[in-house]
């Protein structure tokens, strides 16, 4: 067994201004990585410059991180980051600005590597060192290497070979005060899945499925928050925080497996959600799963059985409609791959395959 973890999770009401001390260890002058708005919306943005400030530390902003951000928009912020002599870089945001940055540390620190490199796997994994301040839970990013990008060329989504963790990461739940449900549920969805996927990965041992059960048993207690049937408080706020970090600490050692590779097709071509897209699929993924564990998962998520979890999730989920060509094209990308078809502790068939893709249309495109 092995369990990597090399960020300093800091989990704590008003974190950033309490561990300011952190950045110091970093750097003399940050490129902050974040999208257009948010980070300034819900306090996160003035959090972080202030506890630069305070510590004499010069900052430049990048805020043109798209959802589901791109290659090319990583190149714009290496670009950034050596213009600006940025000597560490900071993420603010949900899992596109805290990948992104990742990616802009690792070109930053190679300047000069084209874009070809980001997935040609011909670099050093060294990179300029990152913080990153999570204002989303779902993506986990805060506690893994991953990092993945938007490949225009290949009309899909991918992770780059490189494993690049922050070195400092700062878990509020307080940003998530303004967020709409509409964000919640969906990132609270991608949590769900990152939990279940590690759960059955070849790669899973104790320590990761230490994390993904406990992550499972924190996130549980907002299943009331996700339906609707009460509001939000402080303590569902930092529960469903850490229960997005456990849960990314969980797929940083295992990876993520069938649902995530399905899932991309329908965020680039249909513009669905990552969360909601990968959702999608997860419960026709876990009724493949060998029933002993599948219990205890289900059973530790205070499910009675395998159909009333589906049935929450479809709820969380919604109504999604995905043609039959992007269906296709998710299945062709997926058969033939056997890191995805090998990854789980389960055989998965072609047969089986269809049935997580096409559920109970499995039978029409066999």
């Amino acid at each position: 067994m092995r369990f990597y973890m090399p960020t300093e999770l800091l989990d704590d009401e008003n974190c950033v201004e309490k561990h300011s001390d952190r950045f110091l260890a970093l750097g003399k002058n940050a490129l902050i990585v974040t999208g257009k708005n948010s980070a300034r919306n819900n306090g996160s943005f003035d959090d972080v410059t202030a506890a630069l400030d305070k510590q004499g530390i010069a900052w430049t902003e990048f805020a043109e991180i798209e959802e589901n951000p791109s290659v090319e928009t990583v190149m714009k912020g290496k670009d950034a980051a050596i213009q600006n002599n940025a000597d560490f870089i900071i993420g603010i945001g949900g899992g596109s600005p805290l990948d992104a940055a990742k990616a802009i540390a690792l070109m930053a620190a190679h300047p000069e590597a084209g874009a070809e490199s980001l997935y040609g796997g011909d670099l050093d994994s060294n990179a300029l060192p990152m913080a990153a301040v999570p204002t989303t839970c779902g993506t986990g990013s805060e506690a893994t290497g991953v990092a993945v990008l938007t490949r225009h060329e290949l009309k899909t989504k991918g992770s780059i070979p490189y494993r690049i963790f922050p070195k400092v990461a700062f878990i509020d739940g307080k940003y998530l005060v303004d967020a709409p449900m509409s964000l919640i549920i969906s990132t609270a969805v991608d949590a769900l899945s990152h939990i279940v996927e590690s759960y059955f990965m070849l790669k899973a041992d104790e320590y990761s499925r230490m994390a993904a059960m406990h992550g499972l048993k924190v996130w549980a207690r907002s299943k009331p928050i996700l339906l609707g049937e009460r509001y939000l408080n402080a303590q569902d706020r930092r529960n469903l925080m850490c229960a997005s970090t456990l849960a990314g600490m969980a797929i940083a050692q295992t990876g993520t497996s069938i649902p995530h590779a399905l899932s991309y097709p329908l965020t680039y071509e249909l513009g669905i959600p990552h969360g909601r897209a990968v959702g999608y699929f997860l419960g026709a993924f876990l009724e493949e799963a060998p029933d002993e564990e599948k219990w205890e998962l289900l059973t530790t998520g205070g499910f009675r059985n395998i159909s009333e979890f589906k049935v929450f999730l479809k709820r969380l989920v919604g109504d999604i409609e995905v043609t039959e060509e992007v269906l296709n094209r998710g299945y062709e990308m997926v058969k033939d791959d056997p890191k995805r078809m090998e990854c789980s502790i389960f055989p998965v068939s072609h047969e089986d395959l269809r049935k997580i893709v096409y559920g109970q249309d499995a039978q029409k495109f066999a």
